[in-house]
């Protein structure tokens, strides 16, 4: 390396900084970027080839094999299997959990989240930080590959999912194409209230139960109940609900939702508050080091999605690469789900688990996306329109002349144009044309 190389280290391989180390020109295999002045270094701190999160509910539905969610492979610059412990900004060096240090002239931080663990009595003994045998959290592979394993055991598993946001909707639909009896416990008034109105959510709610899946809202789960083995260990034998009653379960799924990871920020004394907070060049309060995806919080907001983390490294890449190019201004995140039905009495493969139990095939799906501010304010109009033999809902929300949110379920044909609209703050001109297949006719 030469003397004015300059050494770019990124600390987490997922999906925001490997895709920087692809625009940075890492990708090539040599190490460097195809700039030669720039080196790259990626430390990932999973073990497994680097794999695209958003597919882990297909996995575990059994609908893909691991390999299949696999990113591009980074090449040497990847150092998988390797947790930075602590960053000496004065030494500008990253230290690594097994002994090794990497200096940085530039660092980016794109540690991403961890599961939430919500406060439940049982979860942890005193002074411990083990989960009962039976309890998962729903983040990573091998929360997808441990899950498997324990519904592949049998069919009829007793599965609790604790959590009815996006994360807890698709994990209870994937344990039901596995065959599980699954029970979705939910504290707020309706599945994924933060994305979906109170319509969709209902539409939503028919769809799981037609899955064969019970569902409670407005339920808030107190404890676990667990037993001992011979040899000691714990294992979960039910939940205990905040009105005393408890449910039998041998799985339970903590999808709670996920927090920005900003322990290393924290301890290096950077400025923290829900994340790793940045500026429009992405910047902490140390000019040297950059955060990106889930663990930044930019303007005010916390993504956790995949299109902003792949924005945000898009926009970071052309400001260390010298690009003159306007800072990043955020995103207009879009959420998109697909939930599908399977034939009854169908088998389910149980892939990731070592086991194939069946081929998963289906009878229908509902799709839904959601956009934007989908509660209206005052003076907002309101356009919906439902098909209820069709079971598709169609709802936006107009401010002016522009449009600001928007949920669709069942029908999806005309999202993008819907959301092109709403990306580019275009003024409508004919709002049933975006909103009909038939030009508004």
């Amino acid at each position: 390396m030469t003397s004015e190389q300059q050494r770019v280290v990124v600390i987490g391989g997922g999906l925001a900084g490997l895709r920087l180390a692809a625009r940075l020109g890492a990708g090539t295999g040599t190490g460097t970027g195809t700039d030669t002045g720039t080196k790259v270094t990626v430390l990932g701190e999973e073990s497994h080839v680097p794999y695209n999160r958003v597919l882990l509910a297909e996995v575990l539905a059994g609908r893909y094999a691991p390999e299949v969610t696999a990113l591009p492979d980074p090449g040497p610059v990847l150092r998988r299997g390797v947790r930075a412990v602590r960053v000496d900004r004065a030494d500008r060096t990253v230290h690594c959990d097994d002994g090794s240090t990497e200096r940085y002239d530039t660092l980016v931080l794109a540690t991403g989240s961890n599961a939430v663990l919500p406060p439940l009595r049982g979860l942890f003994e005193p002074h411990g930080r083990e989960l009962p045998d039976g309890v998962h959290a729903f983040r990573t592979m091998d929360d997808c590959l441990a899950l498997s394993a324990a519904v592949a055991v049998r069919s009829g598993v007793r599965a609790v999912v604790i959590g009815g946001g996006l994360l807890g909707v698709s994990a209870a639909r994937a344990l039901a194409e596995r065959g599980a009896q699954v029970v979705l416990a939910q504290q707020g008034e309706r599945l994924m209230e933060r994305q979906l109105d109170a319509e969709a959510s209902a539409l939503l709610h028919a769809h799981l139960t037609a899955l064969g899946i019970e569902i409670h809202t407005q339920c808030r789960v107190r404890g676990l109940a667990t037993t001992r083995g011979p040899a000691g260990g714990r294992r979960v034998s039910g939940v205990e609900f905040a009105d005393g009653y408890r449910l039998d379960a041998e799985v339970v799924v903590l999808a709670c939702g996920v927090r920005p990871r900003t322990g290393l920020a924290l301890a290096a004394g950077l400025d923290v508050r829900t994340g790793i907070v940045v500026d429009d060049r992405l910047r902490t309060n140390d000019p040297r080091i950059h955060a990106i995806g889930d663990c930044a919080e930019h303007a005010g907001r916390v993504y956790g999605l995949a299109g902003p983390a792949l924005d945000q490294a898009d926009a970071l890449a052309q400001h260390l690469g010298g690009a003159t190019a306007p800072g990043y201004t955020g995103t207009r995140a879009l959420t998109r789900l697909t939930l599908a039905t399977p034939a009854a009495g169908t088998p389910v493969a149980a892939t990731g688990a070592g086991t194939t139990t069946g081929t998963a095939t289906t009878t229908g799906t509902l799709d839904l996306a959601a956009f934007g501010e989908t509660t209206p304010l005052p003076g907002d109009d309101v356009v919906r329109l439902a098909d209820a033999t069709r079971r598709t809902y169609r709802k936006v929300v107009v401010r002016g002349d522009r449009l600001v949110g928007g949920v669709l379920l069942g029908e999806l044909s005309t999202v993008g144009a819907l959301a092109r609209s709403w990306q580019d703050a275009e003024t409508l001109t004919d709002l049933f044309h975006l909103l009909t297949d038939d030009g508004g006719s």
